[in-house]
């Protein structure tokens, strides 16, 4: 166990601090003829707490720091970063930079996001609530979620454990066109994984809730309960033989769907021509009804950001409208690469909403009358050069809009562009844990192997 302060409450000074080496860098840079640079100050604190069949396993505290800085010498580029933010190692990781930059190839995208991009406002997005837990208290609530776990089936005998964790985190931004911004988050989590046996073997499932401010979380107890009948359900699973069915992904999986399409669509896969989704801005890729945007300054969001990794302002767009692609994911660089303008998305989307249908999950069941439920996927089997897929799953046979048994050890495969048009609907069940904000998804039909 380790004992490390926190972030203060409001860290509004430590944040200042922040600013401050962000924009000494700067200066340091410009000083050793940088023509541009920027750099990332953070600071990142947590408290990791588990728990395992009423016993605690580990307690710790964590604090990170660092500055990462990138400078251009004209169009060649030097990176480097330190964990330390005493000013020498800051000098040394400077130095570091600029003599990596000297000996480096010149690359005509290479460079700072174009000026009139950049931020002008900064709005409070409610993102930071630090989570005033004691480590004594932690571990109560983690037993509470795991005893209310094992407490509820006698035929779970066995546990993975349960898991407390409290995150808070601040950035400092800077670049050499004046831009400054800070933000600072807090992320919080509760966990449990159980395991059940019956004559069949046995079966293991989770469940969590993770929210910006504590006092959102769900009854810690619920959390147990949830992963004990997710558990129990699995008991007696079966195998399927090979056939094609209309397949229901559940919200936490169906977001992995929406995953393998905004990678599809970004610029790094873009501009080498390693997606299957190439040059589909303007074409119809989803059903017509289909709407997908971002939404980067939803309040409390899990991907909420008023600036991306390179200080350009976010704002809310479409990315699906009407079943076709409208724009590609691009920060400054891939953005160059192919002749267009970042979208705001250096380091990846902010809160990716898939408009959601009137039907809620026992709907979303009834319509597919007859299929496969997924619960869980295993396994990489994804190319976006191609679009083909085939994945481990495991879930819940379906018969007549009703949950008939558990199957597992099967592989669902398709194409992912053909599981795309083919979308069915988006049920109302919109799971809020993630910063991909989607309700189940149905999709007319895929390959299913078994025995």
């Amino acid at each position: 166990m380790t004992s490390i302060e926190p972030i203060s409450d409001n860290g509004s000074a430590e944040l200042d601090r922040l600013a401050q080496i962000a924009e000494d860098v700067i200066r340091r840079c410009r000083a050793k003829g940088a023509s541009e640079a920027d750099v990332a100050a953070s600071v990142d604190a947590g408290l990791n707490v588990d728990v395992r069949l009423g016993e605690v396993e580990t307690v710790q505290r964590t604090r990170d720091r660092g500055v990462a800085l990138t400078v251009y010498f004209g169009k060649r580029k030097g990176s480097a970063s330190t964990a330390d933010l005493d000013p020498a190692s800051i000098e040394q990781t400077v130095e570091h930079a600029c003599a990596i930059a000297r000996y480096t190839e010149e690359d005509p995208a290479n460079g700072l996001a174009e000026a009139d991009l950049l931020a002008r406002d900064i709005p409070d997005l409610d993102l930071w609530h630090p989570w005033d837990i004691t480590p004594e208290e932690a571990i109560r609530l983690g037993l509470e979620i795991e005893d209310a776990g094992r407490s509820f089936d006698p035929r779970i005998g066995n546990s993975d454990g349960a898991s407390v964790q409290v995150g808070a985190s601040m950035t400092a931004y800077a670049n050499s066109l004046g831009f400054i911004g800070t933000e600072r988050g807090t992320h919080h989590s509760l966990s449990v994984a159980l395991i059940a046996e019956d004559a069949n073997g046995m079966q293991r499932d989770y469940w969590y809730d993770t929210v910006r401010s504590a006092s959102d979380f769900v009854e810690a107890a619920s959390i147990g309960r949830k992963a004990a009948e997710r558990t129990v359900a699995r008991l007696g699973a079966r195998r399927l033989s090979t056939r094609e069915c209309p397949v229901l992904f559940v919200p936490e999986v169906a977001r992995g769907l929406v995953g393998h399409f905004l990678s599809a669509v970004s610029g790094g896969a873009l501009y080498r021509k390693t997606s299957f989704l190439l040059d589909h801005v303007g074409k119809p890729v989803f059903p017509s009804w289909m709407q997908i945007a971002e939404r980067p300054r939803i309040p409390r969001g899990h991907g909420s950001t008023a600036f991306d990794s390179e200080g350009v302002a976010t704002r809310d767009s479409d990315l699906v409208a009407d079943g076709v692609l409208a724009r590609y994911i691009l920060g400054s660089y891939s953005a160059r690469k192919l002749g267009l303008r970042s979208t705001g998305n250096a380091g990846g989307v902010h809160n990716v909403v898939v408009k959601p249908g009137g039907d809620d999950f026992a709907a979303m069941l009834k319509r597919m009358h007859t299929g496969l439920l997924v619960t869980e996927l295993m396994g990489q089997g994804v190319s976006l050069i191609t679009g083909d897929y085939s994945r481990g799953a495991s879930g819940f046979w379906v018969e007549n809009g009703e949950i008939a048994y558990p199957v597992e050890e099967i592989t669902i495969a398709a194409n992912l562009r053909d599981m795309y048009a083919n979308v069915v609907a988006v049920g109302s069940d919109v799971d809020p844990r993630s910063h991909i904000l989607t309700g189940s998804i149905l999709l007319e039909r895929m390959t299913i192997a078994g025995e």
